[in-house]
């Protein structure tokens, strides 16, 4: 009887403890669970990512002025240290040949260091200004008037009549001596450029063709021939003539003042010897425009994708590369003009 008695009390207490543990687990809600949405609540949406932007990459085929190509060049190797998928293939070759590449399709962009035609924009050219430089007469160190030209510089009509019309052959014609006989050696450039025609214009005419003088390919040709011969003149791009590393010229070539008011002479703010004062003769509009000029890249259409990518970074963040280089930036208000043409 005893042993029956402690069998069913063992069974009422293991019951009971049942009982117990199972109104815990009905009453406490688990810890995890989320609380019931109201009736007729509306879940918010998840938040997505914002939306990356797709990597660039490419390759940008650039052909064109011999006057921005060491500038070019600089923007395609500091581009690629932001965007190293895209690659670059610029090639100089004169303004003639890059606008030529790019009507033919022959390249993304043409580098071109003049006025753009009505007729090249008819056959779907289109173009923005991206930086300003300007085109400079030169002679050899050893001119035998260097020292007189030094000082009273060179009248816009003495250019117009070596240049255009041939009037004046000596260099004693030039500094009114006429002791003086020694003959002016005259270079102009033989590709199509756009130094060439800005010197053309500046000097009374109207185009490349109507300077007068022998035909020199390239720019770096031009520097070549006028430092061997100390009778010679001929005309450089800003970037070209100075050592951008020194500011100074590059040794045995001098800049012959050009006597803009034409009093007779040379003044202080007419003579450039060093970068400096050149670069702020241009960018403050003391040179004259021509030979001043901007310089422009062309595409065939409106540029889209990669090439509108480079373009407006050039206009932009770009613009921080060009003094240091030889080049005169965009004004904020020539910056704003051309990125408002590309949209």
């Amino acid at each position: 009887m005893r042993k029956q008695t402690l069998t069913l009390l063992s069974v009422l207490t293991v019951l009971s403890m049942l009982l117990v543990a199972c109104g815990a687990t009905a009453t406490e809600a688990p810890a995890t669970e989320a609380p019931a949405a109201e009736a007729g609540a509306t879940e918010a949406p998840a938040t997505e990512a914002a939306p990356t932007e797709e990597p660039l990459s490419g390759t940008l085929s650039i052909s064109g002025a011999f006057a921005l190509y060491p500038m070019m060049t600089v923007w395609a190797e500091e581009f690629t240290k932001l965007h190293p998928d895209v690659q670059f293939d610029v090639q100089g070759g004169g303004a003639g040949k890059g606008m030529t590449d790019t009507i033919a399709g022959a390249v993304d962009i043409g580098m071109i260091s003049r006025t753009i035609k009505e007729e090249e924009t008819a056959q779907g050219i289109f173009w923005v200004s991206v930086t300003k430089d300007a085109v400079f007469p030169i002679i050899n160190a050893e001119n035998p008037v260097a020292a007189q030209l030094l000082e009273k510089g060179i009248t816009q009509e003495i250019y117009n009549k070596i240049y255009i019309t041939g009037e004046i052959t000596t260099w004693g014609e030039v500094v009114g001596d006429p002791s003086i006989t020694d003959k002016i050696n005259v270079f102009t450039r033989s590709d199509a450029s756009g130094a060439a025609e800005q010197w053309a214009k500046y000097s009374g005419g109207a185009a490349q063709e109507d300077l007068k003088g022998i035909g020199v390919n390239g720019e770096p040709a031009m520097l070549d021939t006028v430092l061997k011969d100390p009778l010679g003149i001929g005309f450089g791009n800003l970037n070209s003539i100075f050592d951008l590393s020194s500011g100074t010229l590059v040794p045995g070539i001098v800049i012959p003042p050009i006597d803009i008011n034409e009093n007779g002479v040379a003044d202080p703010e007419e003579v450039y010897t060093v970068k400096e004062d050149a670069f702020g003769a241009v960018a403050n509009g003391t040179y004259p425009s021509p030979p001043a000029r901007f310089e422009n890249l062309a595409t065939l259409g409106k540029p889209e994708g990669l090439e509108l990518a480079f373009i407006e970074w050039i206009l932009t963040d770009g613009q921080q590369y060009l003094e240091s280089a030889g080049f005169v930036p965009l004004t904020p208000e020539q910056q704003a003009e051309s990125l408002a043409k590309l949209k």
